[in-house]
């Protein structure tokens, strides 16, 4: 389970030794027990009836295939994720993903706690005596925070052509994912999605400034965030080190907006999360309305509207990452297919790649919880695409009809290629503690940029050690064995018995003359009367 400090206050659990026996939730009393519980049994009202017995431990059993489960259980637990991590608790909590010893571990501990509950005194005594339990041991050492931890930040850009004081346009997207278990965040919506389409528009807009004819006056800076799932810090980091630590930044100059990408991959709805409406006349406002005329001439299927919520600074977190841009004053929007940042699955371990549907899914129903749909995160990027396009080279004032398509052919967004960045990223979990600076995440992602932008550099920030905005600590992954033993009861029946079979010894050795002329007297024969 996660266990981090954000702004000087703790989340998670404090705890990752466990040694401790086995128990279900069904069993009457959980004190110092390991409690196992599947996912399909879980509910809030259990772990905590756990957590009030002062549990040794808690493991949850994950299904194999999270696609399988039922939508309403998958709901259920993306809605109790972030209750579970508001809590500071010292009870170690784990997950595992189901497989056959742990499947026979659960079944035969359940048969054990839910058998007790109907016996009589003497049978739960005798029970207890004569099964069998498993004792849980971790390996690991107790978790310690982790000094000088890097998070990396990518960027890159394209120069406009034209003049010296262009206008930039930055496109923005984070790459970490959060869930209550970080090597279980795979993060495939949020935001893998993200990544993709910001991925996808440097290659296509790399490919129109390669040309004299189409390149314009405009310059576009790329923005891979790390951090992002801990308050956006990266982003945070990076406007001070453009805005407040140097001279010359294309931010300082003249930013005509800020685009942030967040979970794209699904659904036939676009919000634009705004802090503050665009005026008319503005490069914001002119992007508002091209989103609205490529949607309406392009694709009609989608239903797009703006949002708008102000910042709120006595917030822990904020709300969508366009907000650091704009407490700065930078002019920012976020683009997501959720209507509201309160979203479960924008933090979530059921954000995951698979999308096959399972023996309990219609025929073309897609699966439970949430996933990316490639081809409307494809639809997405073109509508990003064409609607940036249209901002870019003023199509609209010159007269160019709504249904104009730019990408097209050769130029095309391609939906292979989205697919392939969204399988690696949600090929490994990219939780920020487990993202350093030397993750095959970071320089795969450097790679990429470097393909379609100049000037790619990495950007790092790290904890204030006087007065740390974030603090991560090790032991997220543990290995844990299970012991097959006989409850201590058992061990204390045994001794009972052996001092009982010991005690009858010394008598009998110790009054074995009257012992041996009793057995005499009965083994003797009678005698015969005539």
């Amino acid at each position: 389970m996660q266990q981090y400090d954000l702004q000087g206050q703790p989340y998670g659990t404090r705890n990752a030794i466990l040694n401790t026996e086995a128990r279900t939730v069904e069993a009457e009393v959980l004190s110092r027990r390991c409690v196992i519980m599947r996912l399909a049994d879980f509910s809030y009202d259990k772990y905590q009836k756990a957590l009030r017995q002062s549990a040794g431990a808690v493991v949850i059993i994950l299904p194999k295939n999270m696609s399988a489960m039922p939508q309403d259980i998958v709901q259920q637990f993306m809605e109790l994720e972030p209750e579970m991590l508001a809590m500071e608790t010292i009870v170690p909590v784990y997950f595992a993903e189901e497989d056959d010893e742990l499947l026979s571990i659960y079944t035969q501990t359940l048969t054990s706690s839910s058998s007790q509950s109907s016996l009589s005194a003497a049978e739960v005594l005798l029970h207890t005596a004569t099964a069998n339990g498993f004792q849980m041991v971790t390996s690991g050492a107790q978790s310690k925070a982790i000094s000088d931890w890097a998070i990396t930040s990518l960027e890159g850009r394209l120069t406009g052509v034209g003049g010296e004081d262009l206008p930039t346009i930055v496109v923005v997207a984070h790459y970490d994912t959060f869930g209550v278990a970080p090597w279980l965040s795979y993060g495939a919506d949020s935001n893998g999605s993200g990544v993709s389409m910001l991925l996808e528009l440097a290659r296509l807009f790399s490919k129109l400034y390669t040309y004299k004819r189409t390149h314009a006056a405009y310059n576009l800076l790329f923005f891979v965030s790390g951090g992002g799932k801990f308050n956006y810090q990266g982003t945070k980091r990076w406007l001070e080190d453009n805005l407040d630590h140097t001279d010359s930044s294309l931010l300082q100059d003249n930013v005509a907006f800020v685009l942030c990408l967040d979970t794209l991959g699904n659904g036939d709805s676009l919000y634009l999360h705004v802090s503050k409406p665009p005026k008319e006349g503005t490069p914001q406002y002119s992007l508002l309305k091209e989103l609205e005329t490529v949607v309406a001439s392009q694709h009609p299927e989608v239903k797009f509207s703006m949002v708008h919520k102000k910042i709120n600074l006595a917030d822990d977190m904020l709300a969508w990452e366009h907000e650091r841009f704009g407490i700065r004053r930078l002019p920012a929007f976020t683009l997501s297919h959720l209507p509201s940042h309160r979203s479960a699955q924008r933090s979530s371990i059921m954000d995951v790649r698979s999308v096959s549907p399972s023996s309990r899914h219609g025929a073309g129903e897609p699966p439970a919880g949430p996933h990316v749909d490639v081809s409307k995160l494809s639809r997405n990027a073109k509508v990003v695409a064409e609607a940036l396009a249209r901002v870019i080279y003023n199509l609209t004032e010159k007269g160019a009809s709504g249904d104009l398509q730019i990408f097209t052919e050769q130029m095309q967004v391609q939906e292979e290629h989205l697919s392939a960045v969204v399988d690696w990223l949600t090929a490994q979990p990219r939780a920020a503690q487990l993202v350093d600076k030397d993750s095959s995440v970071v320089s795969t992602l450097e790679y990429h940029l470097s393909r379609y932008l100049k000037d790619v550099k990495r950007h790092y920030v790290k904890a204030d050690k006087r007065d740390p905005e974030f603090v991560f600590y090790d032991q997220l992954k543990q290995t844990m064995n299970a012991y097959r033993v006989k409850p201590a009861i058992f061990d204390l029946l045994l001794a009972l018995c052996i001092a009982a079979y010991l005690g009858m010894m010394y008598l009998a050795i110790q009054n074995f003359g009257l012992l041996y002329s009793v057995v005499r007297r009965i083994t003797q024969p009678k005698a015969k009367v005539h």
